[in-house]
């Protein structure tokens, strides 16, 4: 059975890991991030109208700080606004994309001069979701409600995987989560491993985060979202079985 790094936090690995199992391949679950909910005061919602979501962990730190769930919601993407509708959320509204589709989202469905818009963020925020909306009139308060602490060391299976080599296939989400494992592979003396691996990608910023790292290849998804990488990871299967590949294949790096 092939085997797939999924270097994901939790739990949205999980979610991908029943992807992978559903197609007939062992996921290993390596986070290379953990979420940590900040400490937070009681949020002062007053004269908010809306709330903006760039990541799942943003609506899951926003529903443990406060209980507030009928303010009108806006997801960068459609993986965030299932998560803010499965957190209670009651209008979701999903941007399909980016930070930037996202401003544009919340910009058609607000109005400047009935409140500000509150971005449920972590400590780092990836793209600038406030400046394009502070053009346009709009007033936007950022609170970092969690932050994702980077790992810093592989853990002993993880090594001894990539050692042996049985991971043939690595999935990353973020350029930072890529980042993260580009360094450690360095660092830790496997990245020679990475040459037998196919690594599929949501973005081309996440690829670029791999340098350093040679991988066997480096597959882009279609689209920034999960069914893509999941199309995506589909067709590095076909292109395995094609190339005579066998998912019982242990033999290491040479």
């Amino acid at each position: 059975m092939i085997q797939a790094l999924v270097t994901r936090p939790r739990p949205d690995a999980r979610r991908t890991a029943d992807a992978l199992a559903a197609r007939g391949v062992a996921a290993l679950v390596e986070p290379m991030l953990e979420i940590e909910f900040l400490p937070t005061p009681v949020l002062d919602l007053s004269g908010v109208q809306a709330l903006l979501f760039t990541s799942a962990n943003g609506v899951r730190a926003f529903a443990a700080a406060s209980p507030e769930r009928a303010l009108p919601a806006f997801a960068a993407g459609d993986a965030t606004a299932r998560a803010a509708r499965t957190a209670g959320f009651r209008q979701v509204e999903s941007a399909a994309g980016d930070v930037r589709a996202l401003a544009g989202l919340a910009a058609a469905r607000s109005d400047p001069s009935a409140g500000p818009l509150l971005h449920a963020s972590g400590e780092v925020a990836a793209g600038d979701l406030a400046g394009g909306l502070e053009e346009a009139g709009f007033a936007v308060r950022r609170e970092r409600l969690y932050r994702a602490r980077a790992a810093e060391a592989f853990s002993t299976a993880l090594t001894g995987e990539l050692t042996a080599g049985r991971v043939r296939l690595a999935l990353f989400f973020s350029p930072r989560t890529a980042a993260v494992f580009a360094r450690l592979a360095r660092r830790s003396g496997v990245g020679g491993s990475c040459r037998l691996i196919r690594a599929c990608v949501l973005s081309e910023a996440v690829g670029r985060a791999l340098e350093g790292v040679a991988w066997r290849e480096i597959r882009v998804a279609g689209r920034p979202d999960h069914e893509a990488m999941m199309a995506e990871v589909d067709l590095m299967l076909e292109t395995s079985a094609a190339a005579g590949e066998s998912r019982g294949t242990t033999e290491g790096p040479r």
